[in-house]
């Protein structure tokens, strides 16, 4: 398909007679890991062979997030991140559906017959060995194969990929974030781990210690990443600048509970508030911390900011 007419649909509710007709496939997709690359790849091809859209049908917030609230694991991207990292790998349309009290309370033979025939008419489904879905838990392979013959649409198991002997998955990824080990994250994940979001306006307190910081709200119940770190930034023009970032509730400050991403740029002076910005995470420096007093924690910034330089030095192209 044309990647002009590429999409993203918000809602069954917003589904229309032209998207009836495709490929498709489903899951959390948290991350977009190489696990996940190899199942759009799989969906993509079969979408060409067909002359069919693709499709890939994810849930609003995450169906662990629904159930389990701030206990759920760490979401490792934002929707609109996940939503670029879709797109970007060649699928068509991404359809978001609202996982609500009507939809966790469907069983899975009525989530296929609304959604998947009734909702966009699935030709051919591309499903993940390990997916479930439905109230009844009875959402899997075999029940899609079953359906399917009677319906009239054909189902793909994927094959799971591994490395270094072990599956690939989120799970794996956010464990490698939290032990700080970049490198394997970065193994899984096919790319080096970073978050995006639009710089908001803060309380300048960073200014005033002498370390102005771009602050971006995560908008997520738990981060993969918390405390002090080495980071790249990548600005709307492609600007990379390098600087030192931290991941917390600033509990010296206020400790109101809320993530925010603080982002200190080397020998960078522009205005940046409301740009996009993207933030590659190379080395943990420390946890956050509770300082006794401001002077405490700049002195104890500036010490951050000696061992993120120290850092580059040593790596100059990380």
């Amino acid at each position: 398909m044309n990647s002009t007419l590429r999409s993203f649909i918000r809602g069954a509710h917003n589904l229309r007679p032209c998207h009836r007709g495709c490929v498709a496939t489903l899951g959390s997709f948290d991350g977009v890991h190489l696990g996940h690359q190899a199942i759009l790849q799989q969906l993509v091809s079969l979408a060409l062979q067909t002359h069919l859209p693709s499709v890939v049908i994810i849930f609003e917030p995450q169906p662990q997030e629904f159930f389990l609230g701030d206990k759920a694991p760490a979401r490792l991207m934002r929707l609109r991140e996940k939503i670029q990292a879709l797109l970007a790998a060649g699928v068509d349309r991404v359809l978001c559906l609202s996982f609500n009290q009507h939809l966790r309370s469907l069983s899975a033979n009525d989530f296929v017959e609304q959604i998947l025939i009734q909702g966009i008419d699935v030709k051919h489904l591309v499903i993940g060995d390990d997916f479930r879905f439905g109230c009844d838990r009875r959402g899997d392979f075999t029940l899609l194969k079953t359906l399917g013959d009677k319906k009239g649409f054909s189902v793909t198991d994927t094959v799971t990929l591994e490395i270094d002997g072990e599956r690939v998955s989120s799970t794996r990824v956010r464990q490698y974030l939290e032990q700080g080990d970049f490198a394997a994250a970065e193994k899984l994940l096919g790319k080096a781990y970073s978050i995006s979001g639009r710089v908001a306006y803060g309380q300048q307190l960073g200014r005033q210690l002498g370390v102005p910081t771009a602050n971006v709200h995560l908008r997520r119940y738990r981060s993969p990443l918390q405390g002090v770190f080495a980071v790249t930034a990548k600005l709307p023009n492609q600007t990379l600048v390098r600087g030192v970032a931290n991941i917390g509730v600033r509990p010296t400050v206020n400790g109101d509970k809320k993530l925010l991403l603080e982002v200190h740029l080397f020998d960078f002076s522009q205005k940046i508030y409301g740009q996009m910005m993207d933030v590659v995470f190379h080395k943990k420096l420390r946890n956050e911390k509770k300082f006794s007093s401001l002077d405490e924690l700049q002195a104890q910034l500036k010490m951050d900011i000696h061992e993120a330089k120290d850092f580059f030095n040593l790596y100059p192209s990380p």
